[in-house]
């Protein structure tokens, strides 16, 4: 066996230590510390890391020649630590090539969910003007990327429909239906109500910035989740993080966990600005904030990994075994007091952080 990587002593999130030898971008073999057969032609001691299969962040805008909504796709891929990204919404039918060649020259795989309206986010009221929203260009858009585009995006705030209220999401879902491909909508300022969103989505579907602290949100004033959410969730529509800037609230997140409405995935709504200045950061950051909440690392880890590659129908992304292509992320998570901010101006304590430190995908190692 040549070109052989090993691994030695990562430790998963169960907290077993194990050697992971890759073979010319495969996984050749994953054994307990000191058991394997293989001595590799580089060896990494990875010995007070944690690996888990590559991280996913299934909401980003990594279309950098828009503005504000914009990044490069490395910057916010495996520079921090993140394999795979899906770029949500940030262009439409009229851009969406642009936004594929531009995978050519990147080290982060990268998907989309393509804006419902052909303009994207060239403008952010892209739903204010339905003759924006041509179906059977979006259509061949879909057929012409199969492998690319993995959803629909809607954005259903007051601010980007105007006075279109509920109807770009009728359209959106005529399109999910048509292309049997899932749609993720985002919530924001009304109108359109919640109410009125969620009846309209199916399973499959996803809710982000599910944990919003604004007026139009999915929990109550006293904690609890309103009724529509609830029947959601037992349909089967997931729920996204989907931090951003201004779309993630602290107390929101605390009344959905004492109410059981947990994350499906975590996802960071990175773009350049709030990279740079917060408060989202990078991933990383973003799920640090919820081992403050008190998840435990397992569950953030599947919030960035096995539970995002199912929702991609590639559940091979999610799990570390013998005969895959590589897709592993190291980390560490380090006993450091922080303050973290949310998207309301609000703090907590957290005592931990987690960091990336190095990606191996596309068969390659890139260190953090």
């Amino acid at each position: 066996m040549t070109d052989n990587m090993v691994l030695r002593g990562a430790t998963l999130t169960d907290g077993r230590k194990v050697d992971i030898v890759i073979a010319d971008g495969v996984i050749a073999e994953v054994t307990e510390t000191g058991n394997g057969s293989v001595v590799g032609s580089r060896e990494l001691d990875c010995s007070g890391l944690f690996v888990s299969s590559g991280w996913i962040d299934l909401h980003v805008h990594a279309f950098s020649e828009l503005n504000p909504y914009g990044d490069e796709i490395d910057e916010i891929g495996v520079k921090q630590g993140v394999a795979v990204i899906v770029d949500a919404g940030s262009c439409g039918a009229d851009r969406i090539g642009d936004l594929a060649a531009s995978r050519a020259g990147a080290l982060t795989t990268v998907y989309a969910l393509l804006n419902v309206s052909k303009i994207g986010l060239q403008r952010i009221d892209e739903l204010s003007d339905l003759a924006w929203l041509e179906k059977e260009l979006a259509v061949q858009a879909v057929r012409l990327y199969p492998d690319f585009i993995v959803g629909w995006k809607a954005r259903m705030s007051g601010s980007v429909v105007r006075e279109n209220g509920i109807q770009p999401l009728r359209i959106a879902r005529e399109l999910a239906e048509t292309t049997e491909l899932p749609l993720m909508v985002h919530i924001g300022s009304a109108p359109p109500k919640v109410e009125d969103i969620l009846p309209l989505l199916a399973r499959g579907d996803v809710v982000t910035h599910y944990l919003n602290g604004k007026s139009n949100r999915l929990f109550q004033e006293d904690g609890r989740p309103i009724p529509a959410l609830i029947e959601a969730v037992a349909r089967g529509v997931r729920m996204d993080v989907g931090h951003g800037t201004a779309s993630f609230s602290f107390e929101t997140a605390e009344a959905a966990k004492q109410s059981g409405i947990r994350f499906d995935t975590i996802s960071s709504d990175i773009y350049r600005g709030n990279r740079q200045n917060g408060p989202v950061y990078s991933l990383a950051h973003v799920m640090s904030k919820f081992l403050a909440l008190g998840y435990p690392l397992s569950e953030v880890i599947g919030g960035v990994t096995a539970s995002a590659a199912e929702w991609l129908g590639k559940p091979e992304l999610g799990r570390i075994q013998a005969g895959d292509r590589a897709n592993l992320t190291l980390f560490a998570v380090e006993g450091e007091r922080a303050v973290f901010v949310d998207s309301e101006g609000e703090t907590r304590i957290g005592e931990q952080q987690i960091r990336a430190r190095g990606v191996y995908t596309n068969g390659r190692f890139i260190e953090c």
